[in-house]
């Protein structure tokens, strides 16, 4: 763990990755064998971290990237796997709305690491980070858009592009402000903070999972217009 940050930053932070995790087993009809296998990288990823495996930035490519994998798995098998495809739209899009909800603590959390000086300030809501509005804005749609005899499709539609946008915001930003040999932004105070424990679990858990309920968002409702799966 990283020093000079309060206790209540770390409590903040694995209550959004628990709050993830549980939102996620939940969407996915209880079957906790995917949460298993990402609660194990994780696991993994967080010995790594522990041990300072991520810590030495001066290797090409840098060793940051094993954390990318994942994402690009992700894309990569929803674009062109069909059993992915029909895993995705089985979930349940109304608990994968309320998931990004834990965007709103991540942001918080990104705020106090700035301000202990781990995050430059560009990763936070008074830079270029404005992904809490996709927290925020994720419980208003989920109470809006599912009604019992209504599903506001248009406006599920529109809300997972904006969500989408504002996640590929911040990941840019945070990865070209690590402090690698492809840094680009935040010199003067690095993202340091992701190369530790366990804020090593906001791209090993966190966002893996925002990104897999935004594409199911998509694929449940591309599924929906042609009648062919439930939300």
């Amino acid at each position: 763990m990283i020093s000079n940050v309060p206790v209540i930053v770390y409590l903040t932070f694995f209550a959004a990755v628990t709050f993830s995790l549980l939102m996620f087993y939940f969407a996915n009809r209880k079957n906790g064998k995917f949460i298993f296998g990402v609660v194990l990288w994780g696991f993994l990823q967080s010995i790594l971290a522990i041990s300072g495996f991520y810590r030495n930035t001066t290797t090409v490519p840098p060793r940051i990237v094993l954390l990318l994998f994942p994402l690009v798995f992700i894309i990569i098998l929803s674009l062109f796997s069909i059993r992915m495809q029909m895993w995705l739209g089985s979930l349940n899009l109304k608990q994968l709305t309320y998931l990004h909800s834990a965007r709103i603590p991540v942001e918080l959390v990104l705020y106090w690491l700035f301000t202990a000086g781990y995050v430059p300030e560009l990763l936070t809501f008074e830079g270029r980070n404005f992904d809490i509005l996709a927290g925020i804005s994720a419980l208003i749609v989920a109470l809006i858009a599912f009604r019992k005899n209504h599903i506001n499709k248009p406006l599920l539609w529109g809300w997972n592009i904006l969500s989408i946008v504002l996640l590929t915001n911040v990941l840019i930003n945070a990865i070209f402000s690590v402090p690698t040999v492809f840094q680009q932004f935040g010199f003067e105070q690095p993202n340091i903070a992701v190369l530790n424990f366990p804020f090593i679990l906001l791209p090993g858990i966190i966002v893996p999972l925002v990104l897999i309920s935004n594409i199911a968002g998509f694929v449940i409702l591309r599924s929906h217009q042609s009648g062919a799966a439930p939300l």
